[in-house]
């Protein structure tokens, strides 16, 4: 587990930084808009998930982008293109710069090289435990950006907090380049053809993530569209005491991640966390669209959070898991596409609905939502029936490996060059290891 830390820890911490910058501003965003000139709810909306949508537009590019001249180098522009956008944000003076510097934070979109190139350092069966130490980071970074934006927006302005985001890209920018590593050599067997974008929209199961994605991060940007709006309008709450109901909420969102993670990856009950999630935020915007009690209001945030953690130690590994190897950075890439696509979605339709229908009407949107999405996470696999092999060069012959093509069963393989192994996925449900052991096998 040490070594995995060390892996993963600098990697983490850029995508945290950034995450910070931008989760900074989210629980004060939505009232600071309407206020600006020019503001309405809808436009409110559409600044809290503004960035997503050339986040949307740019996850695809970015991640082939980095399949072709490296990781660390789309990184460095990703980070760039994302400080610039903070700065216009710092100095909108209404809401039309403010939105133009929303859409330019989002051309950094990074999120998917970041998570590939962590998969490139760690083993599969190691994956879990990677993407679980970059959750934990992320979520320490959006606890402390839960707290620490509302107090300084308050005490300052929301502009300091925008300043704040483009010192921190560069700050992650040091960490890319004096921390970390190369990533290792890896090999694949695919043809031009077979790598194409097209092919990871094949697995079933990779489209049920990209879907998971969107109602996830849609139903993300409506809550924090919503919450602060309700805390100052309905509950004469100052941005300075917004702490006082995210607190919590962050404290048992942290803490149902763990036992998420155990039951998702070692137990492999994915699908079912999925479902438990799902029930929370339908009960979080139950709670927040139909009381007017503060105390249930505050315990349906906290529901919120508690649901939408508990996906995040599995998003991105399940991703992982599903697609072969020379599509990691294309489907997360997709898979973080359909998630921005979420979040500029639930940002926009989150203000219309609340103009027109107030509180009422975005409950009963999310509670639809949340129908349908168990419905589409029924169909999925558990991706614990795919199993894998990590086998030496000395007893296996590499050069075997094509004809592993025609076998039924075996959904991936490649080799990895730098550490001298080959590593085979495969459907325990139809294949064993023993078969795919004897093909390999060097003759004695």
């Amino acid at each position: 587990m040490k070594e995995i830390v060390k892996k993963v820890l600098p990697l983490s911490l850029i995508v945290a930084l950034r995450f910070f910058g931008l989760f900074i501003v989210l629980a004060v965003l939505s009232q600071y808009a309407l206020q600006l000139p020019g503001g309405t709810a809808f436009l409110a909306g559409v600044a809290v998930g503004g960035y997503a949508f050339t986040q949307a537009v740019l996850q695809v590019p970015y991640g082939v982008l980095s399949d072709k001249i490296g990781r660390k180098k789309t990184i460095l522009i990703g980070l760039l293109v994302f400080a610039a956008g903070s700065v216009i944000c710092a100095v909108a003076d209404n809401i039309y710069v403010l939105l133009l510097g929303r859409f330019l934070q989002g051309a950094g979109a990074i999120g998917s090289v970041v998570t590939a190139m962590i998969a490139d350092y760690v083993r599969e069966d190691e994956r879990a435990h990677a993407m679980a130490v970059m959750g934990m980071v992320i979520a320490l970074s959006f606890a402390a950006a839960m707290i620490i934006g509302p107090i300084i927006g308050g005490l300052y302005s929301v502009k300091a907090l925008f300043w704040l985001t483009a010192i921190l890209a560069l700050l992650a920018l040091g960490i890319l380049f004096t921390a970390v590593p190369e990533p290792p050599k890896i090999v694949h067997h695919y043809s031009e053809e077979e790598a194409k974008i097209k092919h990871v929209f094949k697995d079933k199961d990779l489209v049920r993530m990209y879907i998971t994605f969107l109602f996830h991060s849609s139903t993300m940007a409506i809550a924090f569209f919503l919450i602060p709006i309700l805390m100052k309008q309905k509950f004469n709450m100052g941005p300075e005491h917004y702490w006082k109901v995210y607190l919590p909420a962050v404290i048992f969102g942290i803490l149902s991640m763990g036992p998420a993670a155990v039951f998702g990856e070692k137990y492999h009950r994915g699908k079912e966390v999925f479902i438990v999630s799902i029930l929370f935020i339908a009960a979080s915007f139950a709670l927040m669209g139909f009381s007017n009690s503060f105390l249930l209001f505050s315990v349906g945030a906290v529901f919120f959070f508690i649901g939408f953690n508990m996906f995040e130690p599995l998003l991105q590994s399940f991703v992982s898991k599903f697609a072969k190897v020379h599509q990691k950075g294309a489907a997360l890439g997709v898979a973080n596409t359909f998630a921005y696509i979420g979040i500029f979605l639930g940002g926009a339709i989150g203000g219309l609905l609340y103009q027109y229908g107030h509180e009422k009407a975005v409950a009963i949107f999310v509670l639809l939502v949340c129908v349908v999405w168990i419905y589409w996470i029924v169909g999925m696999r558990n991706p614990g029936v795919r199993a894998n092999l990590f086998l030496d060069f000395d007893l296996y012959d590499k050069e075997k490996l094509p004809g592993l093509k025609v076998m039924e069963g075996v959904t991936d393989f490649y080799v990895n060059e730098t550490e001298e192994i080959i590593v085979v996925k495969y459907d325990s449900e139809k294949l064993d290891e023993d078969t795919i052991k004897d093909f390999l096998r060097k003759e004695s």
